[in-house]
């Protein structure tokens, strides 16, 4: 009988603790809305800056040989894999006081969370658009050659033509930036109201006991989560539905 009503008396709890976690998201509360505009601003900013490096040395690596590109290549698909503490502890000491850009004072600032999150998804980006602008490249090489394209103009076009796939790329790198934890904690400090983010707020929560707010940003983590996989789904059906189209013209 004890058993039982301890049951109930848990499940009670967690209904609650469910219950309220809803109220936080639905009322818009302050530090929630705070929390989650602080991780989409470092994210969508790191997303960016990734994109803007990863993208044309995608496309290079895609379209051109040369020396070392091959010892280029090897090293991003390793990077992909780079543990996010390894990078947060690169950044910290490249950040710290003693370190060599220590003088600028980016530790522990929402500027320091988006140079790791850069460096963490950088690899992806690269080499996700090199596989995939390498694909386009030779589809359509031989036609780029016939028009005597020049290699800027190449890659330009290529980008161009390889948008929608290189745009699931970018939910991708989304993802990856919009899950890190390890990176973030380490050199942003999880400062309140300057540097705290969804997943560490969720981790720090969880150590205080304060579950209602750290299952609201669960919660707020997973919508994005499943929002991301889903639009990545809806555009991967809907190219394939326009490339399906040109085929049968």
């Amino acid at each position: 009988m004890s058993s039982g009503k301890e049951n109930r008396k848990i499940m009670t709890e967690n209904s609650n603790i469910l219950i309220q976690s809803l109220y936080l998201i639905a009322s818009f509360n302050d530090d929630l809305m705070e929390i989650i505009g602080l991780s989409l601003y470092v994210s969508l900013s790191a997303l960016t800056l990734a994109a803007l490096i990863g993208f044309p040395l995608g496309s290079m690596l895609a379209t051109k040989k040369f020396f070392g590109s091959t010892l280029l290549n090897v090293i991003i698909n390793a990077f992909m894999g780079l543990p996010p503490v390894v990078v947060g502890l690169f950044v910290y000491m490249l950040l710290s006081r003693n370190g060599p850009l220590g003088v600028l004072g980016l530790l522990y600032s929402s500027e320091a969370m988006i140079i790791a999150q850069t460096i963490l998804i950088f690899p992806i980006l690269a080499a996700l658009s090199r596989q995939v602008i390498e694909e386009m490249n030779r589809e359509y090489g031989e036609f780029f050659n016939s028009l005597r394209l020049g290699a800027t103009q190449r890659i330009k076009t290529l980008l161009w033509e390889s948008r929608i796939s290189l745009l699931t790329v970018l939910l991708a790198g989304f993802g990856r930036a919009i899950a890190e934890v390890g990176a973030v904690m380490i050199v942003g400090g999880n400062i309140e109201h300057s540097t705290r983010t969804m997943t560490t707020s969720i981790q720090m929560e969880i150590g205080k006991g304060n579950l209602e707010l750290a299952m609201a940003l669960g919660i707020i983590l997973l919508i994005i989560s499943l929002s991301i996989n889903m639009l990545m789904q809806f555009i991967k059906s809907h190219y394939l539905k326009i490339q399906e189209g040109y085929r049968d013209e």
